[in-house]
This record gives C-alpha cells, sequence and structure tokens, in this order.
C-alpha cells in the first residue's frame, strides 16, 4: 500500500500550488455569499409573521419546492433565508468538485503530466489520492468558512455548524463519485461529462421528491443533494444525515482505487468506440460537427425535458397572489410584471445562462484543440486559421441559438397547455430567443481570449460566474449599478416584450462581434502555444 502511494505529498503540494487562487477565490465567494444573504434575510423577513407567510407561500408552490425544496420550519429565519443555498449551490459545490477533482487526475494524464512524473517514485494510486484529499480538503475548508460566516451573519452557531458542514459532506460526496468517473473514461471531458449526469440525475431526483406531500419520498433520499437538504440545518439540525455522504465516500474511494488498479495510465476502464465507418469528412467544419454534435445533443434533451416540467409548472405561481411577501419573494427570483410572466422570465433567464454555459464549453474547444497538437496538424493542410476557428466558434453560436429555441418550444408548450392559452407558445419562444445576444457575448469572449491570451481561455469561465452571482445578489451586496450593468445578462428584455427590447438585443449583437472580431485578429498574429 505504501508504495503504491508514493509521491502523494509532493502531488498534493503541487495541486494545491496550481489552484493557490482558484480554491481561495472559490472559498471566499461561496462564504461572501452566504454572509451577505443572512444579513440581508433579517431585514427582508424582520418578524415571525412575515416568515411564515412566506415559507407557506414558498411551500404551496410546486415550481419553487421542485427548484429549490421546503422550507421545514417556517419560523426560523435561517431556514428561509438559505433556502436556495441546500439544494441550488449545493449542486454549484458538487460541480465545482467534480472539475477538481477530474483537473488533477484524468486531465492531468490525459495531458501527459502524469506520465512525465511517473518517471519518478510516483505510486500508482498517488494522483487519485492526492487529487481527492486537495478537493476534500477544500470541501472541508470552505464548509468551516462558510459556517464561521453564517454565525458572524447573525444566525444560530449551532445551525450555521450544520449547513457548513452539509456542504462540506456534499462536496467531499461529488469528488469520489468524480473519481470513480475518472477511471471509467479515456477522456477528461468525459468524465466530467459522467460527473455532471450524476449531479443532474440527484438533483433532478431530490426535485422529484421534494414535490411529495407532505414532505420529502424516498427519491429525495437517494440523492446527495437531497441528503443536505434533509440535515435541516436551522429546522432542528439533523446531524445523524451527514453520516450518509461520509458513508457514500467510504463506498467509493475504494470502488475508485479499485478501478484504478484495473487500468492503464492513459486509457479507461470504458473503451473510447471508433467513429462511424461510413461517410466521410469534408473539411473542418465536419470535423467540429463530429466533436461536438453529441454533446450538443445532450444539452438539447436536457434543455427540452427542464423546459417542458417548467412550462407545466406555471399555472401554479399565480397561488401566491394573495400573499405581499411572495409577490416579493417571486419578483427577486427574475420578474417585473406578472407573477406567471414573473416565472416563466425567470425561469427562461436561468436557460440563458446554462446556454451560455454551453457555448463557453463548445468555444474553448479550440484551445483544447490547440493544446493537443491536433491545430498544428490541420494548419499544415490548405485549411486557413480563420476558417479552422469558425468551425467551431460558429458551431458554438448556433448550438446557443439552438439550445434557447428549444427552450421556448417547450417552456411554452408546457405553459400554454396548463393555462389554456395557445399564445404562450409564440411568446415564451420570442423571449426565449431574446436570451440568445447575451450567451453569444459570452461565447465571443471565449474566442477574444483565445486569441491574445490562450493560457486564460478558462477565466471566462470565473466571468460568467461572476455575472450570476451580481445577478443573483448584487442587490443584497449593494454591488454599485456600473458594476451590474456590466453583465450583458442584465440587459436581456425579459416577458413581456415590447419595442424597446431591439436597441438592448442589438447592441449585445454588435458587442459579440465586436468581440470576435477582437479574437479572430489576435488568433491571425500569435504563434501556437502550448
Amino acid at each position: 500500500m505504501r508504495e503504491t502511494l508514493a509521491g502523494t505529498g509532493v502531488l498534493i503540494r503541487l495541486g494545491l500550488r496550481r489552484d493557490r487562487w482558484l480554491l481561495p477565490a472559490w472559498i471566499a465567494g461561496f462564504a461572501a455569499t452566504t454572509y451577505s444573504t443572512a444579513v440581508a434575510g433579517a431585514e427582508l423577513y424582520p418578524d415571525v409573521g412575515s416568515r411564515v407567510e412566506a415559507a407557506t407561500a414558498l411551500n404551496a408552490t410546486a415550481s419553487l419546492v421542485a427548484l429549490f425544496g421546503r422550507v421545514y420550519d417556517p419560523t426560523s429565519l435561517g431556514a428561509l433565508s438559505l433556502i436556495k443555498y441546500t439544494a441550488f449551490m449545493a449542486a454549484i459545490l458538487a460541480v465545482l468538485m467534480v472539475f477538481i477533482t477530474v483537473r488533477h487526475t484524468r486531465s492531468d494524464e490525459e495531458s501527459g503530466r502524469l506520465e512525465l512524473l511517473g518517471g519518478g517514485r510516483m505510486g500508482r494510486d498517488a494522483p487519485l489520492a492526492a487529487a481527492l484529499t486537495i478537493s476534500f480538503g477544500a470541501s472541508i475548508v470552505l464548509g468551516l468558512v462558510t459556517a464561521v460566516s453564517l454565525a458572524a451573519g447573525g444566525l444560530p452557531a449551532a445551525g450555521s455548524i450544520a449547513f457548513g458542514l452539509g456542504w462540506a459532506a456534499t462536496g467531499m460526496a461529488f469528488s469520489a463519485v468524480a473519481g470513480v468517473t475518472a477511471q471509467l473514461t479515456a477522456s477528461a471531458r468525459a468524465a466530467t461529462g459522467m460527473s455532471l449526469g450524476v449531479v443532474a440525475v440527484t438533483y433532478a431526483l431530490r426535485a422529484v421528491g421534494d414535490l411529495a406531500e407532505p414532505g420529502p419520498s424516498a427519491l429525495s433520499w437517494l440523492s446527495p443533494i437531497g441528503w443536505n437538504q434533509q440535515i435541516r440545518a436551522f429546522a432542528g439540525d439533523h446531524w445523524w444525515v451527514l453520516a450518509l455522504p461520509l458513508a457514500l465516500c467510504a463506498l467509493l474511494v475504494p470502488v475508485a482505487l479499485a478501478l484504478r488498479a484495473r487500468r492503464d495510465l492513459g486509457s479507461g476502464l470504458r473503451q473510447e468506440r471508433p467513429g462511424p465507418a461510413r461517410g466521410s469528412l469534408r473539411g473542418v467544419r465536419d470535423l467540429a460537427v463530429r466533436l461536438q454534435f453529441r454533446l450538443l445533443a445532450a444539452w438539447a434533451v436536457a434543455f427540452v425535458v427542464f423546459g417542458v416540467v417548467i412550462g407545466s409548472l406555471a399555472g401554479n405561481v399565480t397561488d401566491l397572489l394573495s400573499s405581499p411577501n411572495a409577490q416579493d419573494l417571486i419578483m427577486m427570483l427574475g420578474g417585473t410584471q406578472a407573477m406567471t410572466d414573473a416565472f416563466i422570465a425567470a425561469e427562461i433567464s436561468i436557460m440563458g445562462l446554462l446556454a451560455a454555459a454551453y457555448g463557453l464549453s463548445a468555444a474553448s474547444r479550440l484551445r483544447d484543440e490547440e493544446t493537443d497538437g491536433h491545430v498544428e496538424a490541420l494548419l499544415g493542410t490548405a485549411t486557413t486559421r480563420p476558417r479552422w476557428a469558425t468551425s467551431h466558434f460558429a458551431l458554438a453560436l448556433a448550438g446557443v441559438a439552438v439550445l434557447m429555441l428549444l427552450a421556448g418550444v417547450s417552456v411554452g408548450a408546457g405553459a400554454a397547455t396548463v393555462l389554456a392559452d395557445a399564445n404562450q407558445l409564440g411568446r415564451v419562444t420570442l423571449a426565449a430567443a431574446a436570451q440568445i445576444p447575451a450567451a453569444w457575448v459570452m461565447t465571443a469572449a471565449v474566442l477574444a481570449v483565445f486569441g491574445w491570451a490562450p493560457r486564460l481561455t478558462g477565466t471566462v469561465w470565473a466571468l460568467l460566474l461572476l455575472f450570476v452571482a451580481l445577478g443573483e445578489f448584487g442587490v443584497l451586496w449593494n454591488a454599485p449599478e456600473w458594476l451590474m450593468e456590466l453583465s450583458p445578462f442584465r440587459h436581456s428584455p425579459l416577458l413581456p416584450l415590447d419595442s424597446g427590447a431591439v436597441g438592448p438585443l442589438l447592441g449585445l449583437t454588435v458587442t459579440a462581434a465586436a468581440l470576435a472580431a477582437l479574437g479572430y485578429a489576435g488568433w491571425r498574429r500569435r504563434d501556437l502555444a502550448p
């Protein structure tokens, strides 16, 4: 055992050095978000009556229960204020830990870094052990810092600790999941995709399970995200539930180590299948489609399913009209007009953010192809630099548009059915299409950074997260208006659309075009970067 773990300490130090900016920034961001929410919650719900009214309205609305879960103690300020964090932000934390674990296992293996380090004294299990140590440690530190932040924000210490440990245990559980998927697949992209699929499935299980009356069904107990909710921080503090994610870690870590022992370095237990024998590639455009089609198809299916579910819940939103505090709650989640429009607008804006995430992922393939050495071989043919870059960039833009149109049609169809209003299909589809230019701006930002500073291409993800945070919590943080106006999503019109939406949409489209032109200019001039 000692031989297989030789060099683990060195890899841990190396990994922490590589993440010396990433991890502290994420931990500080989570802590600042929870602190500001705790402080703002005390102002928004100053007495027990206002809390009970808001919690009752939220629990009576299936759409909000599916998105965020239930408030199990309507008199608790902490349980109500942090309702969005027990499920939604726990899923964000799970995604972060998946990326960290895959980054230090399959990504390093795919890039050849581990093969180079293996020339020294490095045991077979050392990379996996180091990656899990880093992600487990980051989860624990994040949880403890969050607990201190909540207590500093005025919430009870016991509930703050329970909430922080719940986040820590959730992060550890999904780190272990990523450790297993990194052994099953032969590429970092596949390992990440498989892990994110697990996150999505567990979130869906929790959503369906929480809709059961009067409380969670068995489906919620099949989900690590559901476990985090059932800790019920600030609503009874069920400490024993923490044993479930820890038990999952105790099960999956040995499984990951056993799977690692059954494969060679650089390979996966699930072998990559060759492409179809029929057909031919007529150029770089066909190659880009071949490389990205499956990813786009998976996103498209998810958008349609999510859209139909959201649209079918639109009929429940009007139940909140009798509660002024509930109206304020829905308005803060993304709407400015009638309750039904507010709900649909909020969900469409969320899907716009997800479409932007797809655009970033698809456009980032430019950098992946360059670091893998594929671009150098392609440019040795008659293919020009702009033509190759356009093959991936245009596909990313088209994918964003397709996803949002599918979102509009699926949400609109669901809403039209439950509201018995056929006009919903057209107006919701138009509202979804209005989110496309903002997502295009983020996609074009990838090309701009890739053209001039390719090693910083991944920082566009941080920019997207900043815009998401400003949209969600900018008002609570009293962020200056000029800072919030930097987000392209701030300028995307919501339902109901009017003639005033044309100007902002045109401005966003021009901004995307300018960023793309900037990226092409840099790409033409610079050398290929490793």
